[in-house]
Formats: C-alpha cells, structure tokens, sequence
C-alpha cells in the first residue's frame, strides 16, 4: 500500500493535468514547478501484401495477437517467436480512420493548451509512411485529417464572446542532404537551426503561411508537396529521398486581462526510410542520397538510445534531423511514433529493427509544458508619487517641459500609486488557497463584463516580480532620503564656519558652484617620484652637497571662459642629479658588482635570483667587470634594463646616504 500510493497521487496528477478543466493549473506547473512526465506513445502499423515482391507461397513474417502487441519469427530459431507489446497495433485491414482516430486526434486539444505535440512516420522505405501521412484523395492521411480537426477546433474556441482569440499558420520544409530546405519557398536555399534562450528550436528565414480554412491549407501545401524530392528504386517507384516536416503554428490571444499568450506547435514529420542498397540498387545521385538518410536515422538511433539509457549527453546535435526533432524526442511536445512495417520475408530484418526501435522509443520520456506569456503593456512600471519620492527625485520624475511650465501633479496620482502599493503588501501576505479563489472570482467577474482589479488579474510569477520592483524602490528611496540628508548637514556645516577661515579661503571656493570658473593646466613633466619628506629635507638643509635642486617654473592657467587669461608663476621641482653623485653612484654598483655574492646582488634593484647567479658566473668565468655597462656586453641586462638599473640604484643610494649620513 505504501508503494502504490504515490504512483496513484502521481496518476492523479498527470489526470488532472491533462484534462480541460485543469488548464489554470497546467500553467502553474509549467511555469513553478517542473512539469509532469508524459512517455512517447508508439503505434505499429503493418501493411498488406504488394504485389511484384512476395512470391505465391510467400507466409507473413508478423502477425498480430491482439490491439497492442504482436509477434514476429526468431531469426535465431525458426521454432520461436518474438512477442512486442504498444500501445496500439494496426493489422492489414485497418484504415486510416482507426489509425488517425486512434492516435493522432487525442493528442490534438493539447495544441488549444499552449502546448506542443508531434507525429512521426518511422519505418524502412517502401512499408506505407508517406501513405499513412498523407493518404489519397479516397483515403487522406494523418496530415489533412489532422488540419481538418484542428482548424474546426480553432474556429469553435476562437469565436465571438470566447475568452480566446486564435490564429492558425504553416511552414512546410524537408531534409535533404543535410539541407534544410523550406518547400513553400524553394529558392530560398540552405537554412540554418537555431536555439533561443529558453531552449526553443528555431529556424529563421522559415516562410510561415496564414490558413483559416482547409481550402487555404491545400492551396499552400499541394504545390509545396510537388517540390519534395523523390526518386524511383526497386523496390519504391516514388521513394521519399528527404524527410519532410510539416509544421503548424497556433497562437491564441486572451481578449479579457491580463491579456495572456499561448502558442502550440504541431510538427507532421514524414520520416525518408531506411534503405539496404543491395536490394535497392542505388547508384550514384540515388546511392549518396540514400547514404545521407541512413545516417541520419543512425543518428536518431543514437539519440534514442541515449535517452532510454539517461545518458548525460544526447547527441542532437550530431545531424540536422535529430536537432530538429529535439522537442519531441525528450522534450516538451506530446509525442507520437507510427512504426510501419512490412509482412514480406524479404523486409525481415528492416522489419525487426524497426520494431526494436519501436520499442526503445516508448521508454523515452518527454516533459510538455504550457508556452504562455504576458503582453508587455500590463507589466506598465508603478508611478510613485511624489510624497515618498523626495523632493530631488520628484524633480527628477517629472520631466524638464513640466519644470518649465510648473503644472503641478495631478491630485489622483499618488492615490492610485497608494492603493498599489496596499494591494501588494495585502496579497504579499495572503494566504494562497485564498490568493487561488480571489483570482478564480476575478476571472469569473472579468467574463461578465466587470473590471477587475489588475493587480489579481496579473499570474503569480509577474506579480511577485512586481512586488519585489516596488521593494527595491522602497530601499532606493530611502537611501535617496539619507544622502539628502547628509548633504544638508554638510551644507549647514558650511555656513557655520568662523569668519575668519572664510576670510582666509579663496574667493574661487566662495562662489556658488554655478559661478565659478573652472581651471583648466597644461600637463607637467613626469619626473622620478621619490619621498616627499626627502625633498623637504633637502630644500631646506645649508649643506652645500644637496642633489636636489629647485626651479621656478611658469605655468599657464587657461580659463574655461575664456574672459581673462592670466599666467601665475608656481614653485614646480625638478630632479637633477649632481656628477659626484652619479660617480659615487656606479662606484658602489661596480664594487658590488666584483666583490658582492649572490645574496648581496639580489639586494640591486632590477636583480632577482637568475641574474644574480649569471653575473656570479660571468665574473668567475670573464673576470671582475671594469664599469657597469659591462652587464650588457655580457647580456644580463639590455640598454634599456640598464638605464632603469642605474638610476633605480643610484637614487637608493642617495636616499641612504642623506637618511643615515655620509659613509
């Protein structure tokens, strides 16, 4: 009992998600929490005999046993059977009918749900897809069937005084080579597939044509039929070379708020078959096609297998006909799989291996989900009103012409932003059974003509999005109000200053901000940096052994307004470096140089651990260094090192001399 509980809350789920009635719910799973498991359901279908391939004693390798399941011979031993179980089975004297009735209109009132659904033909050439797809003008097939139905369910839903208005549009293209061509526009050429953000499959460039009756969608896709691409074998007078996909689009719009969007897709996929080209006999053109199908399906195999077995990686990617089919392999489409087979002995091991894909493909998992949105014009930005918006930003808020003119804000205005900001805080803290029913009696208000309040009328994920944008202004406006107020208290500190400091400040720093005139200086020479306390020191030392000198300097001001140029001279310093302290300079480098050790030469600047070893060497090996320009004749250090070397040192030396006094 313990084990069986969940599975049927689980059950339970699925049943009420997948109704009518749980349409509201369905779009709160989809857009809270993840969505609901619903597994590929696949179908077989076993044609009749043909005349020309088997012979006159020729027996069935398949035979069916009941509605689901069927059994074919063991190639291993001839005395045994294979049993396989579907969740349907077609026998020869099925129609199209019972297939279409079946399995496909099911999965139809999905599409009106804002969900998306798929039908694919799978099975080795010449074993009926094309004919279950499209059928005969006697016996039409899946696809104008399916149009049929779903054009008349849009016009019922999207009639006058339903809550919904729909929109029905088509795209029409195959797989040729690798080649994504659009069919209702052939001179369009190769097309690329893309994915956006939110995992959608996309194919830009694609023609999308509008239908509102089934004539509209006949005269589109009898002429787009006419430019698929087949050829004629040995076993298939008019085999499909290409795998066509017909898409159908269906946007519905909600005429009452909040206004939302759904869209559905439903892709029609009639599947090339597999060929064995001994049979066939492919030859060239025909051979390279052939080649192109194979590998394609090989990849679809691959994918398959790789979702039966949880694998991390699926390789959509690996051909354009498994990146097409992402969404409805392990995706988020309500998925059907038609495996045709044929009875001949000769099709045994198409047969089998079609079967046992088959067979893989109904453990594969998909998620659907509802594809709703909201317009944009409902989520308009909350006016605050100037009240809670200091007096800065309320002149912000209003717009230069306003200052100008000096119309004050409506007195409705701060009210209604008021009552928003109540609404939210109210909701923010309901309970959400009640939240639930508040909104099921709007909905229900809304429906008789009643203007609700748009704040319920907005879903649960926008609402608390809007509620988390009117906190977020909260906090900026209350760290708007504290720096207002700390830039008053700086300006009341100002204006308490003594008399005599403001004598004392310059006229320039007493003029308002709007009043005065902004400086502009050319740019000084860069010179070494070295410590300010040094220069001071030396500035101001009698000892006639100072290297620093002192230059005056002019230095011209030019003002921005440009109304009275002037020069003012400025006391600027410059480094220069006397000729006994360059000499005293080297002289100390040298003897480090030729009597240092490696430690001692690391305590150089510009000398790390490898250099100081190098120039261990090369005194070792050359002799002691006559002068310090050596160090580039033995390529420790280029010129430009040196240089750098020579005056980082010599000022080092400098330094410590006057800090520590003269050695």
């Amino acid at each position: 009992m313990a084990a069986g509980s969940p599975s049927q809350l689980r059950r339970r789920e699925m049943a009420t998600v997948t109704s009518g009635a749980g349409r509201c719910r369905l779009s709160k799973v989809g857009a809270g929490r993840r969505p609901p498991p619903a597994r590929v359901r696949v179908a077989v279908r076993l044609r009749p005999f043909v005349d020309g391939i088997a012979g006159a004693d020729d027996t069935p390798c398949v035979r069916g046993l009941d509605s689901c399941s069927l059994e074919i011979a063991n190639w291993r031993n001839h005395q045994e059977t294979l049993k396989y179980q579907f969740d349907a089975f077609y026998g020869e004297r099925s129609s199209q009918q019972d297939v279409y009735v079946g399995s496909v209109q099911p999965i139809l009132r999905h599409l009106l749900e804002g969900q998306n659904a798929s039908v694919l033909a799978y099975g080795p050439t010449g074993a009926g897809k094309t004919h279950t797809m499209l059928g005969s003008p006697e016996q039409p097939g899946v696809i104008p069937r399916a149009l049929m139905d779903l054009l008349q369910l849009t016009r019922e839903e999207g009639a006058e005084g339903r809550p919904w208005a729909l929109s029905v549009t088509m795209s029409y293209l195959e797989i040729y080579q690798e080649k994504v061509l659009d069919l209702l526009d052939p001179a369009s050429g190769d097309l690329v597939i893309r994915e956006d953000c939110r995992g959608n499959i996309l194919i830009p460039g694609l023609t999308h044509k509008p239908i509102t009756s089934f004539a509209d969608f006949e005269r589109h896709f009898l002429p787009a039929s006419r430019n698929r691409t087949v050829g004629a074998t040995r076993l298939n007078q008019r085999s499909s070379r290409s795998h066509a996909v017909l898409l159908v689009k269906v946007d519905q719009r909600e005429r009452l708020a909040p206004f939302r969007q759904r869209e559905g897709k439903l892709y029609l996929i009639d599947l090339a078959g597999s060929e064995d080209n001994r049979r066939t006999g492919n030859k060239g053109l025909r051979l390279k096609e052939s080649g192109a199908i194979n590998t394609s399906l090989f990849v679809l195999g691959k994918v398959v297998d790789a979702l039966h077995q949880g694998l991390p990686r699926v390789p959509y990617r690996d051909s354009k006909l498994t990146r097409l089919l992402q969404d409805s392999l392990g995706g988020s489409a309500h998925s059907i799989l038609i495996a045709n087979i044929a009875p001949e002995r000769c099709f045994y091991l198409d047969t089998l291996s079609a079967l046992n894909f088959a067979a893989r493909s109904k453990e594969v998992i998909n998620r659907p989900f509802t594809n709703e949105s909201l317009q944009l014009h409902v989520l308009a930005p909350v006016k605050l009103s100037q009240k809670e918006l200091g007096p800065s930003e309320a002149k912000k808020a209003r717009g230069p012409e306003e200052e100008k003119t000096g119309n004050p804000e409506s007195p409705a205005a701060p009210a209604s932003a008021s009552q928003k900001f109540s609404l939210l805080q109210k909701l923010s803290s309901m309970e959400p059974a009640v939240l639930e029913r508040l909104l099921s009696l709007d909905r229900l208000l809304g429906s008789q003509g009643t203007q609700g309040t748009p704040l319920l009328n907005t879903p649960r994920r926008e609402r608390m999005m809007l509620m988390k944008t009117v906190e977020e202004k909260d906090l900026e406006i209350e760290r708007l109000k504290m720096k207002q107020k700390e830039l008053e208290a700086k300006e009341l500190a100002q204006e308490a200053v003594d008399p005599t400091e403001r004598e004392n400040c310059s006229p320039t720093m007493l003029l308002p901000l709007a009043r005065r005139r902004v400086t502009v200086a050319k740019p000084l020479k860069k010179a070494v940096v070295i410590p300010l306390q040094l220069i001071q020191e030396q500035a101001a030392s009698p000892n006639p052994d100072i290297h620093i000198l002192k230059k005056n300097r002019k230095r011209k001001l030019e003002h921005v307004d440009a109304s009275e140029p002037q020069e003012k001279a400025e006391d600027c310093w410059e480094l220069q470096l006397s000729s006994g302290l360059l000499a005293y300079g080297r002289q100390k480098i040298l003897q480090l140089l030729n009597e240092g050790s490696a430690r001692d030469l690391r305590s150089l600047q510009r000398i790390g651990q490898k250099k100081a070893q190098l120039i261990v060497g090369c005194r070792e090996l050359h002799g002691p260094f006559s002068q310090v320009e050596d160090l580039k004749r033995v390529k420790v250090l280029s010129g430009k090192q040196l240089e750098s070397f020579l005056k980082a040192n010599i000022l080092g030396f400098a330094a410590a001399s006057q800090c520590c006094g003269p050695s």
